[in-house]
């Protein structure tokens, strides 16, 4: 086996080979971190590197297999965190000149639920400042670049995380999900993303920036992979109570590693959406694209129907719920850092300051119309499908752009990200899956929707579209 298969192997098929020694963690890990060290300084994926700790516990874990001790469900598995995250003795910049030398002093529980599962830290991966643009670029570290395209952007927010697992330098990597956080960039770097119900992943308290992340109901932590298993493992890690977060929810009553064994359900009632009023797909190309994968299942003898939603504008009431969520936390920073914050950020914090309780109250409201909306759509159906992107990767660092397609105004948020908002609003879990490639040779992906509480059906749905279209057979060519 080279080197370079190492790097793309399955997390699945590294516990196996871990747990009999066929390869070591170390083994493994060095082959990434000579890797890393190659493709990195093109891509800028990992902003902090955790080398030395990475070999320590890669040696552990090997130690462990040979001592027959009881091992984790990701045992000395590679990973890499979004620098969002807090990881204890690390530094974690939340991608801001602010906290540029923050080394925390605890674990965030997603990532001590990790690393209780046996995982090798290899580092932080990139991200914009405060989880905040569309696209990952920060004053700290710099722009991460798209490993299909090192001109074109990997999304954001957590494009590093992306980006790494896309060029075969992150086996798993976990990252947040607030408004297409995970999907979008997982869709433009052409990996699986998974975004859990809302409350499944236990959440820290508010970082010290306070920002969007974690302090808002909206984004949860979740599982960034090339292999759909790889994200069943990962959520299994992770999923369940934690009792500093109140809105984590009971444990669950799936084990999502034995789902992946089970067969597929025999019957599915699934509708597509090209449209949902706010945004739609302008493009026939990509239309007729996603008519063909959509048509897919309908080989497993599942129900397959075009289905329209009418959306209030998800765009504005999202922007208002995180525009006061970040400025609650950037606010008290304004007069000693605001010129070395994004001018982005600082934008989004003075908006957030001039809305008003009445405001922030009735976008709470419209919020609720709209997963209300989505609700009344899972009492007739188990899935629904759109385009996680209907656009390519745009420019690296340009975070908005205003285009036309077919005569149609668009941009690349809504365009990028309109289809993703309702599941964070209405709490579903809901997935990036890659399904084809645009003529500029970039990724294409698909949105796959449950609803509430049910990851189990939307994991075992990813799995069937992976079996007849094996995505993550190709690789980018650094």
């Amino acid at each position: 086996m080279n080197k370079e298969d190492i790097c793309f192997m399955s997390a699945w098929v590294m516990k196996e080979k871990i747990k009999s020694q066929e390869l070591t963690s170390l083994e493994i890990t060095e082959t990434l971190i000579e890797r890393i060290e190659k493709i990195n300084p093109l891509i800028n994926a990992y902003c902090t590197k955790t080398f030395d700790l990475a070999r320590d516990m890669a040696k552990k874990a090997d130690d462990a297999v040979k001592k027959g001790e009881k091992l984790g469900i990701l045992h000395g598995i590679p990973t890499s965190i979004k620098d969002i995250a807090q990881v204890k003795g690390v530094r974690t910049t939340f991608g801001s000149k602010v906290f540029e030398n923050f080394i925390s002093d605890v674990d965030e529980p997603s990532v001590e639920k990790l690393k209780d599962a046996g995982i090798v830290l290899l580092g932080k991966t990139n991200t914009p400042e405060d989880a905040h643009l569309s696209i990952t670029d920060n004053q700290v570290f710099g722009v991460t670049r798209n490993p299909w395209n090192l001109e074109r952007c990997v999304g954001g927010s957590s494009g590093g995380a992306a980006a790494a697992v896309a060029a075969g330098i992150s086996p798993l990597a976990l990252g947040t999900d607030g408004g297409g956080s995970i999907r979008v960039p997982s869709c433009l770097c052409g990996i699986y993303g998974f975004k859990p119900n809302w409350g499944r992943v236990a959440r820290g308290p508010t970082h010290v920036g306070g920002g969007t992340p974690v302090c808002c109901t909206l984004s949860t932590f979740g599982p960034m992979t090339r292999y759909v298993k790889d994200a069943a493992l990962m959520l299994e890690a992770m999923a369940g109570p934690n009792f500093i977060d109140k809105h984590s929810l009971i444990p669950k009553d799936t084990n999502y590693i034995d789902a992946m064994k089970e067969e597929r359900p025999s019957k599915l009632k699934i509708g597509y959406a090209f449209d949902y009023g706010y945004v739609k797909v302008y493009d026939k190309e990509v239309e007729k694209a996603f008519l063909n994968v959509f048509q897919k299942f309908e080989t497993f003898d599942w129900s397959v129907e075009e289905v329209k939603f009418r959306f209030k504008n998800a765009g504005g009431i999202l922007g208002t719920l995180i525009a006061t969520a970040t400025a609650r936390g950037f606010k008290p920073l304004l007069n000693e850092w605001k010129d070395q914050l994004s001018p982005t950020l600082v934008q989004r914090v003075e908006m957030g300051m001039g809305i008003s309780g009445i405001d922030l109250l009735r976008a709470e409201s419209d919020r609720q119309k709209v997963a209300i909306k989505l609700s009344n759509y899972f009492k007739d159906y188990d899935i629904l499908l759109t385009p996680t992107s209907t656009i390519p990767a745009w420019e690296a660092d340009v975070p908005e752009k205003v285009f036309k397609i077919n005569g149609k105004t668009t941009s690349t948020t809504f365009s990028g990200y309109g289809f993703v908002w309702p599941f964070n609003m209405g709490w579903n879990p809901a997935t990036n899956i890659p399904c084809g490639w645009f003529s500029d040779g970039l990724p294409m992906g698909m949105q796959i929707g449950g609803r509430k509480l049910d990851e189990k059906t939307v994991l075992q749905v990813s799995q069937a579209f992976e079996d007849i279209y094996p995505f993550n057979e190709k690789r980018p060519q650094l």
